[in-house]
Formats: C-alpha cells, structure tokens, sequence
C-alpha cells in the first residue's frame, strides 16, 4: 500500500481503509479485532496499523476504543444505563480496560462522567452533543498558555 500519493493504486488503497474505518464505524458493538479487519482486507494486521495510522493518524485499534468511547459517553450522558451496562452495550468485554480507556481519553472514570453529566447536556440535539463532548486524547489535548 505504499505508493505515491496521486497514483491510482494510492487511490485504490485510500478507498480499501475509508471501507475499514466506515465498517468501525458501523460495527464498533460487534467483537472486531484487527486482525479480522486485515484479513477481510487481504492484508497483514501490521500492514494494516500502518497505513491505517498514516492515513488517519491512529491505528485501527485505538479508532475503534475512541468510537466506542464516544457511543459510550452518549449513552452515560442519558442516565438510565450503569456503567457495567454501557461497557457491554458499546462491545468492550472488561470493564477494567473500558473503564482505563474511557479515563485516558475523558479525563475522568466513566462513573464520574455519568454522574456530573447526565442532564448536562439536556436538550441539546444529540449531533451536537456528539461534537461538544468529543473525547481529546491526552497526548492531542493542548497545553495551557504559559503566562
């Protein structure tokens, strides 16, 4: 997949990851691992994370972990599900790795961010929501202006 961009084989390769990501998209309740996703698209896992991560600046796995994180925080934000529920709801099968991860990217445990913001966000359309309380990864959050 390594080709120069413009030619039609980089094209090509570009339309095989959209398909990955858009099938991530759809099925991030469903059990996906990349090594499923790689060999749906005839090629290597490793292959796959990398030309995932170039083209969209993570690798597959954590793309899934931040969709699912965002469903996730939808679902918390509603209030009528617990923690353990929304975990299983979203497709993560640990509660701990859910519960690491939803930290990492929100900044705090999903028990903490069901509590202070179910309500907060009532009334506003859910698509707005969605881009309100988009999760920031630590390492993308800005560092604050040193005075």
């Amino acid at each position: 997949m390594a080709t120069r961009p413009g030619s039609a084989q980089h094209l090509s390769d570009l339309a095989r990851l959209r398909r990955i990501r858009d099938r991530i998209d759809r099925e991030y309740a469903q059990p996906l691992d990349v090594e499923a996703l790689a060999r749906d698209a005839h090629m290597s896992a490793g292959h796959l994370s990398r030309e995932f991560r170039l083209a969209y600046g993570e690798p597959p796995y954590s793309y899934l972990m931040t969709r699912r994180i965002e469903r996730a925080m939808a679902l918390l934000r509603r209030g009528d599900l617990s923690v353990t529920e929304v975990c299983f709801e979203v497709g993560c099968l640990s509660l701990g790795t859910f519960s690491t991860r939803f930290a990492e990217l929100v900044g705090m445990p999903p028990s903490t961010y069901r509590r202070e913001a179910s309500g907060e966000m009532a009334g506003v359309p859910p698509c707005v929501a969605k881009q309100v309380t988009k999760p920031i990864r630590n390492r993308e959050a800005r560092a604050p202006l040193r005075t």
